[in-house]
């Protein structure tokens, strides 16, 4: 780069608007994102409808850049461009872009000479289509004169420096045999590098035979493997027989394997049902069976301490009536049988049975059972028949005294306790026949009704 290049070029970018600040030391240092804002600007000017990439963040972005920029004024415009210079972005950048300057600075004069000319004449327009053919010439030609130019201007540039020394070798004196002598030197120099390169060519001939001695000696050597492979397939194996016999009865027994251990899973996972099954069922029974035994124990309290107190007294009531009438057990007899729950009737011993399995062991005897023993009933209505004693007996004498209480009280007032049930005074006890001769116990008879 030198002074006038410069100069010429901010001149020529002032002229042509570029609206950036150019200065004379603005590409003494490396400045990629000017060069890269006037190419822009002055590809812009050239072709307003040009696709030039705009980003140049990094590395690879700005050689894309150069590269579509030099490949347009290249195809448009016939410039070219030395990208090396264009990227190095200090003072040989400006020689490039001097060129693309050159050319739409002479565009601008030429188009304000123009407007000058029109202002002043008045004329046809020119046939632009007779010069069509001659544009690309000029286009040629001019960046032609540019390049070689920039040619001619480095070659004076470097003027100064081989001027001393083209004096120098012009003012000498040529002596011949110093000519002489070093045209033989070159000429032994050349001699020997021939010798050199004819030897190499030698030895690359001897190794051009050994290798093909090499492919040769290989292609034999696979020959013979081929050979030796295809008589190797043709030939069975002796024991051949014997693994097939194997690989038959190994799948066999494989294919029995898996049946069995298909029908094992299955079974398997039938016996987890049933198990599950039989849990539920046997869970339900449980249940079932602790529900019904809450219900008779409830019953049994029930009974103890509320319906069974009316009961008692009801029959007491009976009794006296019945030894005033003159029979033991006309009191009894005259009462109608009382309503029973699904748990327990007098017409299904088998239920009554089933009851007294599940009647409470400690249950103290009744009020009725005494004034039984008192009336002369049998021995039967007693404890004795199931081998009871008075340990086995759970509840308290306060309970009994509770009960007396209680039974007392609702004589005299009339009412009864909240939850029993009302047991009307004409209404008896039966056996399972309908009469007092099969000889029920009142304990039994008392454990079988459900109130």
């Amino acid at each position: 780069m030198s002074y006038r290049e410069l100069r010429s070029f901010t001149e020529k970018m002032r002229v042509i608007g570029y609206p950036g600040l150019l200065s004379m030391d603005s590409f003494k240092s490396p400045n990629f994102p000017l060069v890269a804002d006037v190419l822009l600007w002055l590809v812009r000017s050239y072709d307003a409808n040009a696709e030039i990439p705009d980003d140049v963040s990094s590395e690879q972005d700005r050689i894309m850049f150069i590269k579509a920029v030099a490949q347009l004024m290249a195809t448009k415009a016939h410039i070219r461009l030395n990208t090396r210079k264009l990227y190095m972005s200090d003072g040989n950048a400006v020689r490039e872009l001097l060129k693309i300057a050159t050319v739409i600075h002479q565009a601008v004069l030429s188009c304000s000479n123009d407007d000058e000319e029109e202002d002043s004449l008045v004329y046809a327009p020119p046939d632009i289509t007779s010069k069509l053919a001659q544009l690309k010439a000029c286009r040629s030609l001019a960046s032609e004169i540019t390049e070689k130019g920039a040619i001619l201007f480095d070659l004076l540039g470097k003027e100064l420096e081989l001027r001393d020394a083209r004096s120098a070798v012009v003012s000498r004196n040529i002596d011949m045999k110093t000519l002489e002598s070093a045209v033989l030197e070159s000429v032994t120099a050349m001699r020997a590098e021939l010798e050199t390169t004819q030897k190499a060519i030698d030895n690359l001939g001897a190794d051009e035979t050994n290798l093909q001695a090499k492919i040769d000696r290989k292609r034999q050597e696979l020959d013979r493997a081929e050979k030796r492979l295809k008589s190797l397939e043709g030939v069975r194996p002796a024991y051949m027989d014997e693994y097939e016999k194997i690989e038959m009865e190994l799948a066999r027994l494989y294919e029995g394997y898996v049946t069995k251990f298909c029908n094992l899973a299955y079974l398997e996972r039938q016996l987890e049902e049933l198990e599950r099954i039989e849990a539920d069922k046997f869970q339900e029974t449980e249940t079932n069976l602790k529900l019904m035994q809450m219900r008779l124990q409830e019953e049994e309290v029930r009974l103890l301490r509320g319906d069974g107190e009316i009961l008692d007294d009801d029959y007491e009531v009976g009794s006296s009536s019945a030894g005033t009438g003159g029979g033991g057990n006309a009191g009894v007899g005259n009462k109608a049988s009382p309503n029973l729950s699904h748990n327990g009737s007098y017409a299904s011993p088998q239920i009554s049975a089933a009851s007294r399995a599940h009647r409470p062991k400690g249950a103290a005897p009744t009020r009725s059972a005494r004034s039984i023993a008192v009336a002369g009933a049998p021995s039967s209505h007693g404890f004795d028949e199931y081998g009871l004693d008075e340990d086995e007996l759970d509840i308290n004498s306060s309970d009994e005294d509770d009960q007396d209480d209680y039974a007392d009280n609702r004589l005299t007032t009339g009412t009864a306790r909240p939850g029993a049930k009302q047991v009307p005074p004409s209404m008896g006890l039966l056996d399972d026949d309908g009469s007092d001769e099969d000889g029920l116990d009142d304990e039994d008879d008392l454990s079988d009704h459900d109130f």
